[in-house]
């Protein structure tokens, strides 16, 4: 006799393997070996998000970059969606980490917030898209891209409280804390008056 219990705690599984997988796959050290940038990883912080990409000098490599990660976390939560909200929750939370914690790289990943964003805006919309404008106004208030992740992610669960429901605040919960986490190297140069901005060279 078939077990549901057993076939559901199977698909849990697979969400998170999906999303870790498709969340570690790391355009922007790829796009930038391809046209011939060198590696990312040297260049700037070291991260290996759009933000370091647009570094090279490269504002469509880095574009491209912002694209793709926040595509590999739609992705992944629009995929195993399909079987219902659980398994979208699982494989978007997954991407983010494979994100930041790529086992290709030896776990040392980017900070997320681009691949963040695309779950947000597969999980809902509306939440994904007023995210978005928040980074757009504090990035080119403040020039701080750092700054304008923290601001618009630490937002995010509050927003999908209002507009989506509980499930989903959580993840965006977890998220934003992640996302914060992964930014204490940056919030200490905030603080210190020593963080790069949008258009610097470090």
């Amino acid at each position: 006799m078939d077990n549901p219990v057993a076939d559901i705690t199977v698909l849990h599984q697979v969400s998170a393997v999906v999303g870790y997988l498709v969340g570690s796959i790391p355009f922007g050290l790829l796009l930038t070996r391809l046209t011939g940038k060198g590696d990312i990883r040297e260049i700037g912080s070291g991260n290996i998000g759009a933000t370091n990409v647009l570094r090279t000098g490269s504002k469509p490599l880095a574009a491209l970059t912002l694209v793709l990660d926040g595509g590999k976390g739609a992705a992944a939560a629009l995929f195993m969606g399909q079987w219902g909200l659980d398994f979208a929750l699982l494989a978007g939370l997954f991407a983010v980490v494979g994100h930041n914690f790529p086992v290709w790289l030896r776990f040392r990943g980017g900070k997320g917030v681009a691949t963040t964003i695309g779950v947000l805006l597969a999980f809902s919309w509306p939440v994904g898209l007023i995210t978005c404008a928040i980074w757009l106004a504090v990035a080119v208030i403040s020039r701080y891209s750092s700054l304008a992740a923290l601001v618009s992610l630490a937002a995010s669960p509050f927003i999908m409280f209002w507009l989506a429901d509980t499930p989903r605040t959580v993840i965006a919960a977890l998220l934003a804390l992640l996302a914060i986490a992964r930014h204490h190297e940056n919030i200490r140069r905030l603080l210190g008056g020593k963080e790069s901005r949008i258009g610097g060279n470090k």
